[in-house]
């Protein structure tokens, strides 16, 4: 595999300017969030659509998930999107929620099943709240005209007994209201290409961007592809062997993967990336920069001043 020799070659392949977005999730120390803002401030000048807040598993951090995304509103540029599920909570305590981000100036929400607190199994709905991500996005229809994206998965959700009936549910979401799905994250570029047809068949034509993960810790990545349905090629280990102790070195192989997979996007049309920071801000500027994706360039006179 090679980096990109020039991204102008590839920018000029594109109606437009390269369209990122980037995911954080709500820290839970006072270090933590001075780390999280410290990566906020880092891309913020990079122009994302938008940035997104993660929602914790049970509903674990709904308040901390208000607190970040109300902040970033405020005190940045930034357009933020905030997560929510149906976990653990009845429709009006959901409906709620929504409303209060609605009240505070948040137009974005990723709207999600969820996953169950850790422990406790399979997703099962709460008895007066909504079933599925679907019956979400209708009820957040019901609420306000939010913009609403969804999550898909290129190999299959955990939970999921057939690809077909998988196709079908993320159809009957974005029919419910959804006008964007972000891919859970992938490393083998067919398989987001395979996916991207088989939607485009079933009828589903909103936008369907890849979620990118730059590697920081591939064995915490091997354990948590596991039980979300992502698969780790043998080349991607053969890359990291060797590095368990080496951070810097993972750290130059991880930009290098993750921006010769967006290449091979590029040069196939697609036009728009999501990144799973981590809460990290180096990788995803690193793989930007290598994209022709940078800072508005500052004026001799403003510099000066």
């Amino acid at each position: 595999m090679t980096l990109i020799p020039d991204s102008s070659a590839y920018a000029a392949r594109r109606p437009g300017p390269l369209k990122i977005s980037f995911e954080f999730f709500p820290p839970k120390t006072a270090e933590m969030e001075e780390s999280l803002w410290r990566s906020v401030m880092r891309l913020a000048p990079l122009n994302p659509r938008f940035v997104s807040v993660t929602y914790g598993a049970g509903g674990s951090t709904r308040e901390r998930t208000h607190n970040t995304v109300v902040r970033i509103l405020k005190e940045t540029g930034l357009k933020p999107a905030a997560h929510l599920t149906c976990v653990g909570a009845a429709k009006g305590e959901v409906d709620e929620v929504a409303q209060h981000y609605w009240d505070a100036g948040i137009r974005h929400i990723v709207a999600l099943r969820g996953d169950p607190p850790e422990g406790t199994g399979k997703f099962v709905a709460h008895p007066d709240g909504y079933a599925n991500s679907t019956e979400l996005i209708a009820g957040l229809r019901k609420i306000r005209d939010f913009e609403i994206s969804v999550g898909c998965y290129p190999e299959g959700h955990p939970d999921s007994t057939s690809p077909r009936l998988e196709l079908e549910h993320l159809k009957r979401k974005v029919d419910a209201g959804a006008t964007r799905c972000i891919t859970q994250y992938f490393f083998d570029t067919d398989v987001y290409f395979r996916f991207l047809d088989r939607a485009r068949s079933a009828g589903i034509t909103v936008p369907i961007v890849p979620g990118i993960l730059p590697v920081t810790n591939f064995r915490q990545v091997v354990r948590f592809s596991g039980s979300c349905g992502a698969s780790v090629p043998a080349w991607l280990a053969d890359m990291f062997d060797g590095l368990d102790d080496d951070p810097e070195t993972r750290r130059m192989v991880a930009a290098h993967v993750a921006a010769e997979q967006c290449r091979r996007l590029l040069a196939a049309g697609i036009d728009e990336f999501h990144f799973y920071t981590l809460n990290r801000a180096d990788l995803a500027y690193a793989i930007c920069h290598v994209l022709g994706v940078r800072p508005p360039a500052i004026k001799a006179g403003e510099a000066a001043a």
